[in-house]
């Protein structure tokens, strides 16, 4: 099985191709550039480097947030038109469960954390059981003393990583009161490889739709819909 997959979902871009178990290549860059400059022409850089037909892929592998609504917008896009233009399925994986399966094997509880601003993070708890990722919590957005509590009623070791640590570390070493560590820097950030392994342990499951039908899923709504509804709110009572 042959997989292109991409994550625009945060500060960092990824793309990657990979086959069965080999990664064949991955380009990833965390820089100040938007995705809508870098995307592509790192799609187009693996393709080339690798002198990959991409009608030869089974499908591609997209994190579908949440994350930035920017970002997800930019990855929907990208895939959809992929998508239309060589006929082939889109595979979205939950941001939170790609950046899980960068610590693949772990016996200690993994928590990715994305900064979703105003003292909130995009979030959810996982363990491997063997080599399946089982989802303990599932992705949601909370706050981040709420999440804290929930780890320390759990009371079992934690993985920390994502864009969210370096934000929120200071409170986590403040009311963390179980053992807990932060990801190294090669693990900490999200990768279109572990995007793509997730997105075909999906496929394999039937779990695919056409890029018509993909939507990003983002959790809660943008800043700019929550001042319309806020704005429509006042107007209402006036």
């Amino acid at each position: 099985m042959k997989i292109l997959a991409v994550d625009s979902s945060g500060l960092v871009a990824s793309a990657a191709l990979l086959e069965d178990d080999t990664l064949i290549a991955e380009y990833t860059v965390n820089y100040k550039k938007t995705h809508s400059q870098t995307l592509l022409p790192m799609v187009d850089e693996i393709v080339k480097m690798t002198e990959t037909d991409l009608n030869t892929i089974d499908a591609i592998a997209v994190a579908k947030g949440p994350g930035s609504f920017t970002g997800l917008r930019i990855g929907a896009a990208t895939v959809k038109g992929l998508a239309l233009a060589l006929d082939k399925p889109v595979v979205g994986v939950p941001t939170v469960e790609g950046l899980a399966m960068n610590l693949f094997g772990t016996e200690k509880l993994i928590c990715p954390i994305m900064d979703a601003r105003r003292n909130q993070v995009y979030t959810g708890i996982y363990r491997f059981s063997g080599e399946q990722l089982e989802v303990v919590k599932e992705q949601a957005a909370l706050g981040i003393e709420e999440l804290i509590d929930a780890l320390n009623l759990i009371g079992k070791e934690v993985i920390f990583l994502g864009d969210g640590v370096p934000v929120y570390q200071k409170v986590i070493e403040e009311k963390m009161s179980v053992p807990f560590h932060f990801a190294p820097a090669h693990l900490n950030k999200q990768r279109a490889a572990a995007v793509g392994v997730r997105g075909m342990e999906y496929f394999r499951s039937g779990v695919f739709e056409s890029g018509d039908d993909f939507e990003p899923e983002y959790l809660r709504l943008s800043q700019a819909e929550r001042e319309r509804l806020a704005k429509e709110k006042e107007e209402g009572h006036a």
